[in-house]
């Protein structure tokens, strides 16, 4: 029996026999399981299963970290062994999602809109950090601008300014494409419906609070305002549930022959209507009301909150609900130009990644130093769930003493007024994001987030094994 098929055997067993899995498929790294009975699972004889390099569950799934490559053969004995058949990511949701109470669907539901338009927003942020360093004074020069001291780079910073923009420029459209596809209408649609909400025939949402005479359609009687909603998240959201329930509606009830030529038009008609008219006057509204009331909390108690969102991000993300604030983060950026909540984050999984680094320096089982150093270079470049999962969480006090370092490095930025202009990388790279201007205080933020938790794990690692 060869090496591969041995452990996944042990792994089926850990999980408590093939007949408490319901079904499994895999990601880049991961075994992502639908288990009829987590209480079943015996995470230490997983944990001492030579291939298994951690495991976590999450959204009522259960995830067994292999790594790239042999997770593949790994997964082909697993099915072999099990016979639970090959199922597809969305089989595996749909089976966890059951186990779900109403908040956490609607977590879940979040997470599925925005994950699969990450890539394109932190690419976006990444640019914008590139064009940010051309463009922001004293970064290279004593109040001035690269480009002020060389023009002849302006129009090359201005183009990469136009490329990193677009997603942000478009953001309903991608948020459209995205939530109408979970919401199970055709995705194109959604694209349309995103893509109308910001037509140049609109006035632009930047331009809204600069404008006195704001266009209006005059519909018999009712003025409604030629707004557009650009940089938005909750209009296009809600706009894309209606409008996916509209098109469900329409093709149960017309005719296969007539679908083609009424279920689209009708379906984008009067969703189109009820976004200008109701939509999106309300929930433009509810969106400022989020953005400001966020605003007072750090403008008034910023301490307070670097001390809330820094230490206590990472269990958001062992709940899943940091996903919920990537839109609070683009209503920040898009109605004040910076998010003040994005920076945290950065450093929140860069604490993450020092506190398995030093669980790698103070371990002598080769096995956890294996799993211990790559999951701290992953985190360092915004990927946190090997560490968190792997190695903080399992030892617990690597996790603890990351959340406390995180916690004094949100305290720090937070009262010195450090905002991101977008959403890039979450770890060392991430301060391309941050606007030149504060990259002084986020450094120092940064070097509280690599030491602080670095020293109190290995320490206390140390001292624990002094004992």
């Amino acid at each position: 029996m060869s090496k591969i098929r041995e452990s996944a055997g042990q792994i089926v067993e850990a999980l408590g026999g093939k007949e408490n899995i319901s079904a499994a498929t895999h990601c880049v790294t991961r075994l992502r399981l639908a288990l009829k009975d987590e209480g079943k699972v015996d995470e230490k004889a997983l944990e001492n299963i030579d291939l298994v390099k951690g495991s976590f569950s999450t959204n009522g799934q259960y995830q067994v970290v292999i790594g790239q490559g042999t997770v593949d053969k790994v997964y082909n004995e697993f099915i072999d062994i099990t016979g639970t058949g090959r199922a597809s990511k969305e089989d595996i949701k749909d089976e966890a999602s059951k186990k779900l109470n109403p908040l956490q669907r609607a977590i879940k539901a979040l997470a599925d809109i925005f994950i699969p338009i990450l890539p394109a927003i932190v690419t976006a942020g990444l640019l914008m950090g590139i064009n940010n360093i051309l463009t922001g004074p004293d970064i290279f020069y004593d109040k001035k601008s690269f480009i002020d001291v060389h023009q002849n780079w302006a129009d090359l910073a201005g183009m990469i300014n136009l490329i990193a923009n677009t997603a942000f420029v478009f953001l309903p459209g991608l948020i459209g494409w995205s939530a109408v596809k979970k919401f199970g209408g055709s995705p194109l649609l959604g694209i349309v419906l995103g893509l109308m909400l910001v037509h140049p025939d609109l006035l632009n949402a930047w331009d809204y609070g600069k404008t006195k005479d704001i266009p209006t359609w005059n519909l018999f009687g009712l003025p409604i305002e030629k707004v557009g909603y650009q940089g938005q998240v909750l209009p296009v959201l809600i706009a894309s549930y209606f409008l996916a329930k509209i098109e469900l509606f329409l093709k149960k009830r017309i005719p296969d022959a007539l679908q083609l030529l009424l279920v689209a038009p009708i379906t984008l008609l009067v969703t189109g209507f009820l976004a200008f008219i109701v939509i999106g006057p309300i929930t433009f509204t509810i969106g400022n009301s989020i953005t400001d009331f966020f605003v007072s909390i750090f403008d008034n108690f910023a301490w307070l909150g670097g001390l809330i969102y820094g230490g206590f991000y990472s269990l958001l993300v062992v709940t899943g609900m940091h996903h919920t604030f990537l839109a609070v983060d683009l209503q920040l950026i898009s109605n004040t130009g910076g998010t003040f909540l994005w920076p945290m984050l950065a450093l929140s999984n860069i604490a993450q990644g020092s506190a398995a680094l030093a669980m790698f320096v103070a371990s002598r089982d080769e096995k956890l130093k294996g799993l211990a150093g790559t999951s701290a270079l992953s985190a360092y470049l915004g990927i946190t769930e090997p560490a968190m999962f792997g190695v903080n969480l399992r030892f617990r006090y690597p996790f603890i003493f990351a959340m406390i370092g995180s916690a004094i490095a949100g305290i720090v930025i937070t009262v010195a007024g450090v905002r991101a202009s977008s959403i890039g990388v979450g770890g060392i790279p991430g301060f391309l994001s941050i606007l030149p201007g504060s990259w002084g205080s986020f450094f120092i933020g940064m070097g509280i987030a690599l030491v602080v938790p670095f020293l109190l794990t290995y320490l206390y690692a140390k001292v624990k094994k002094s004992k």
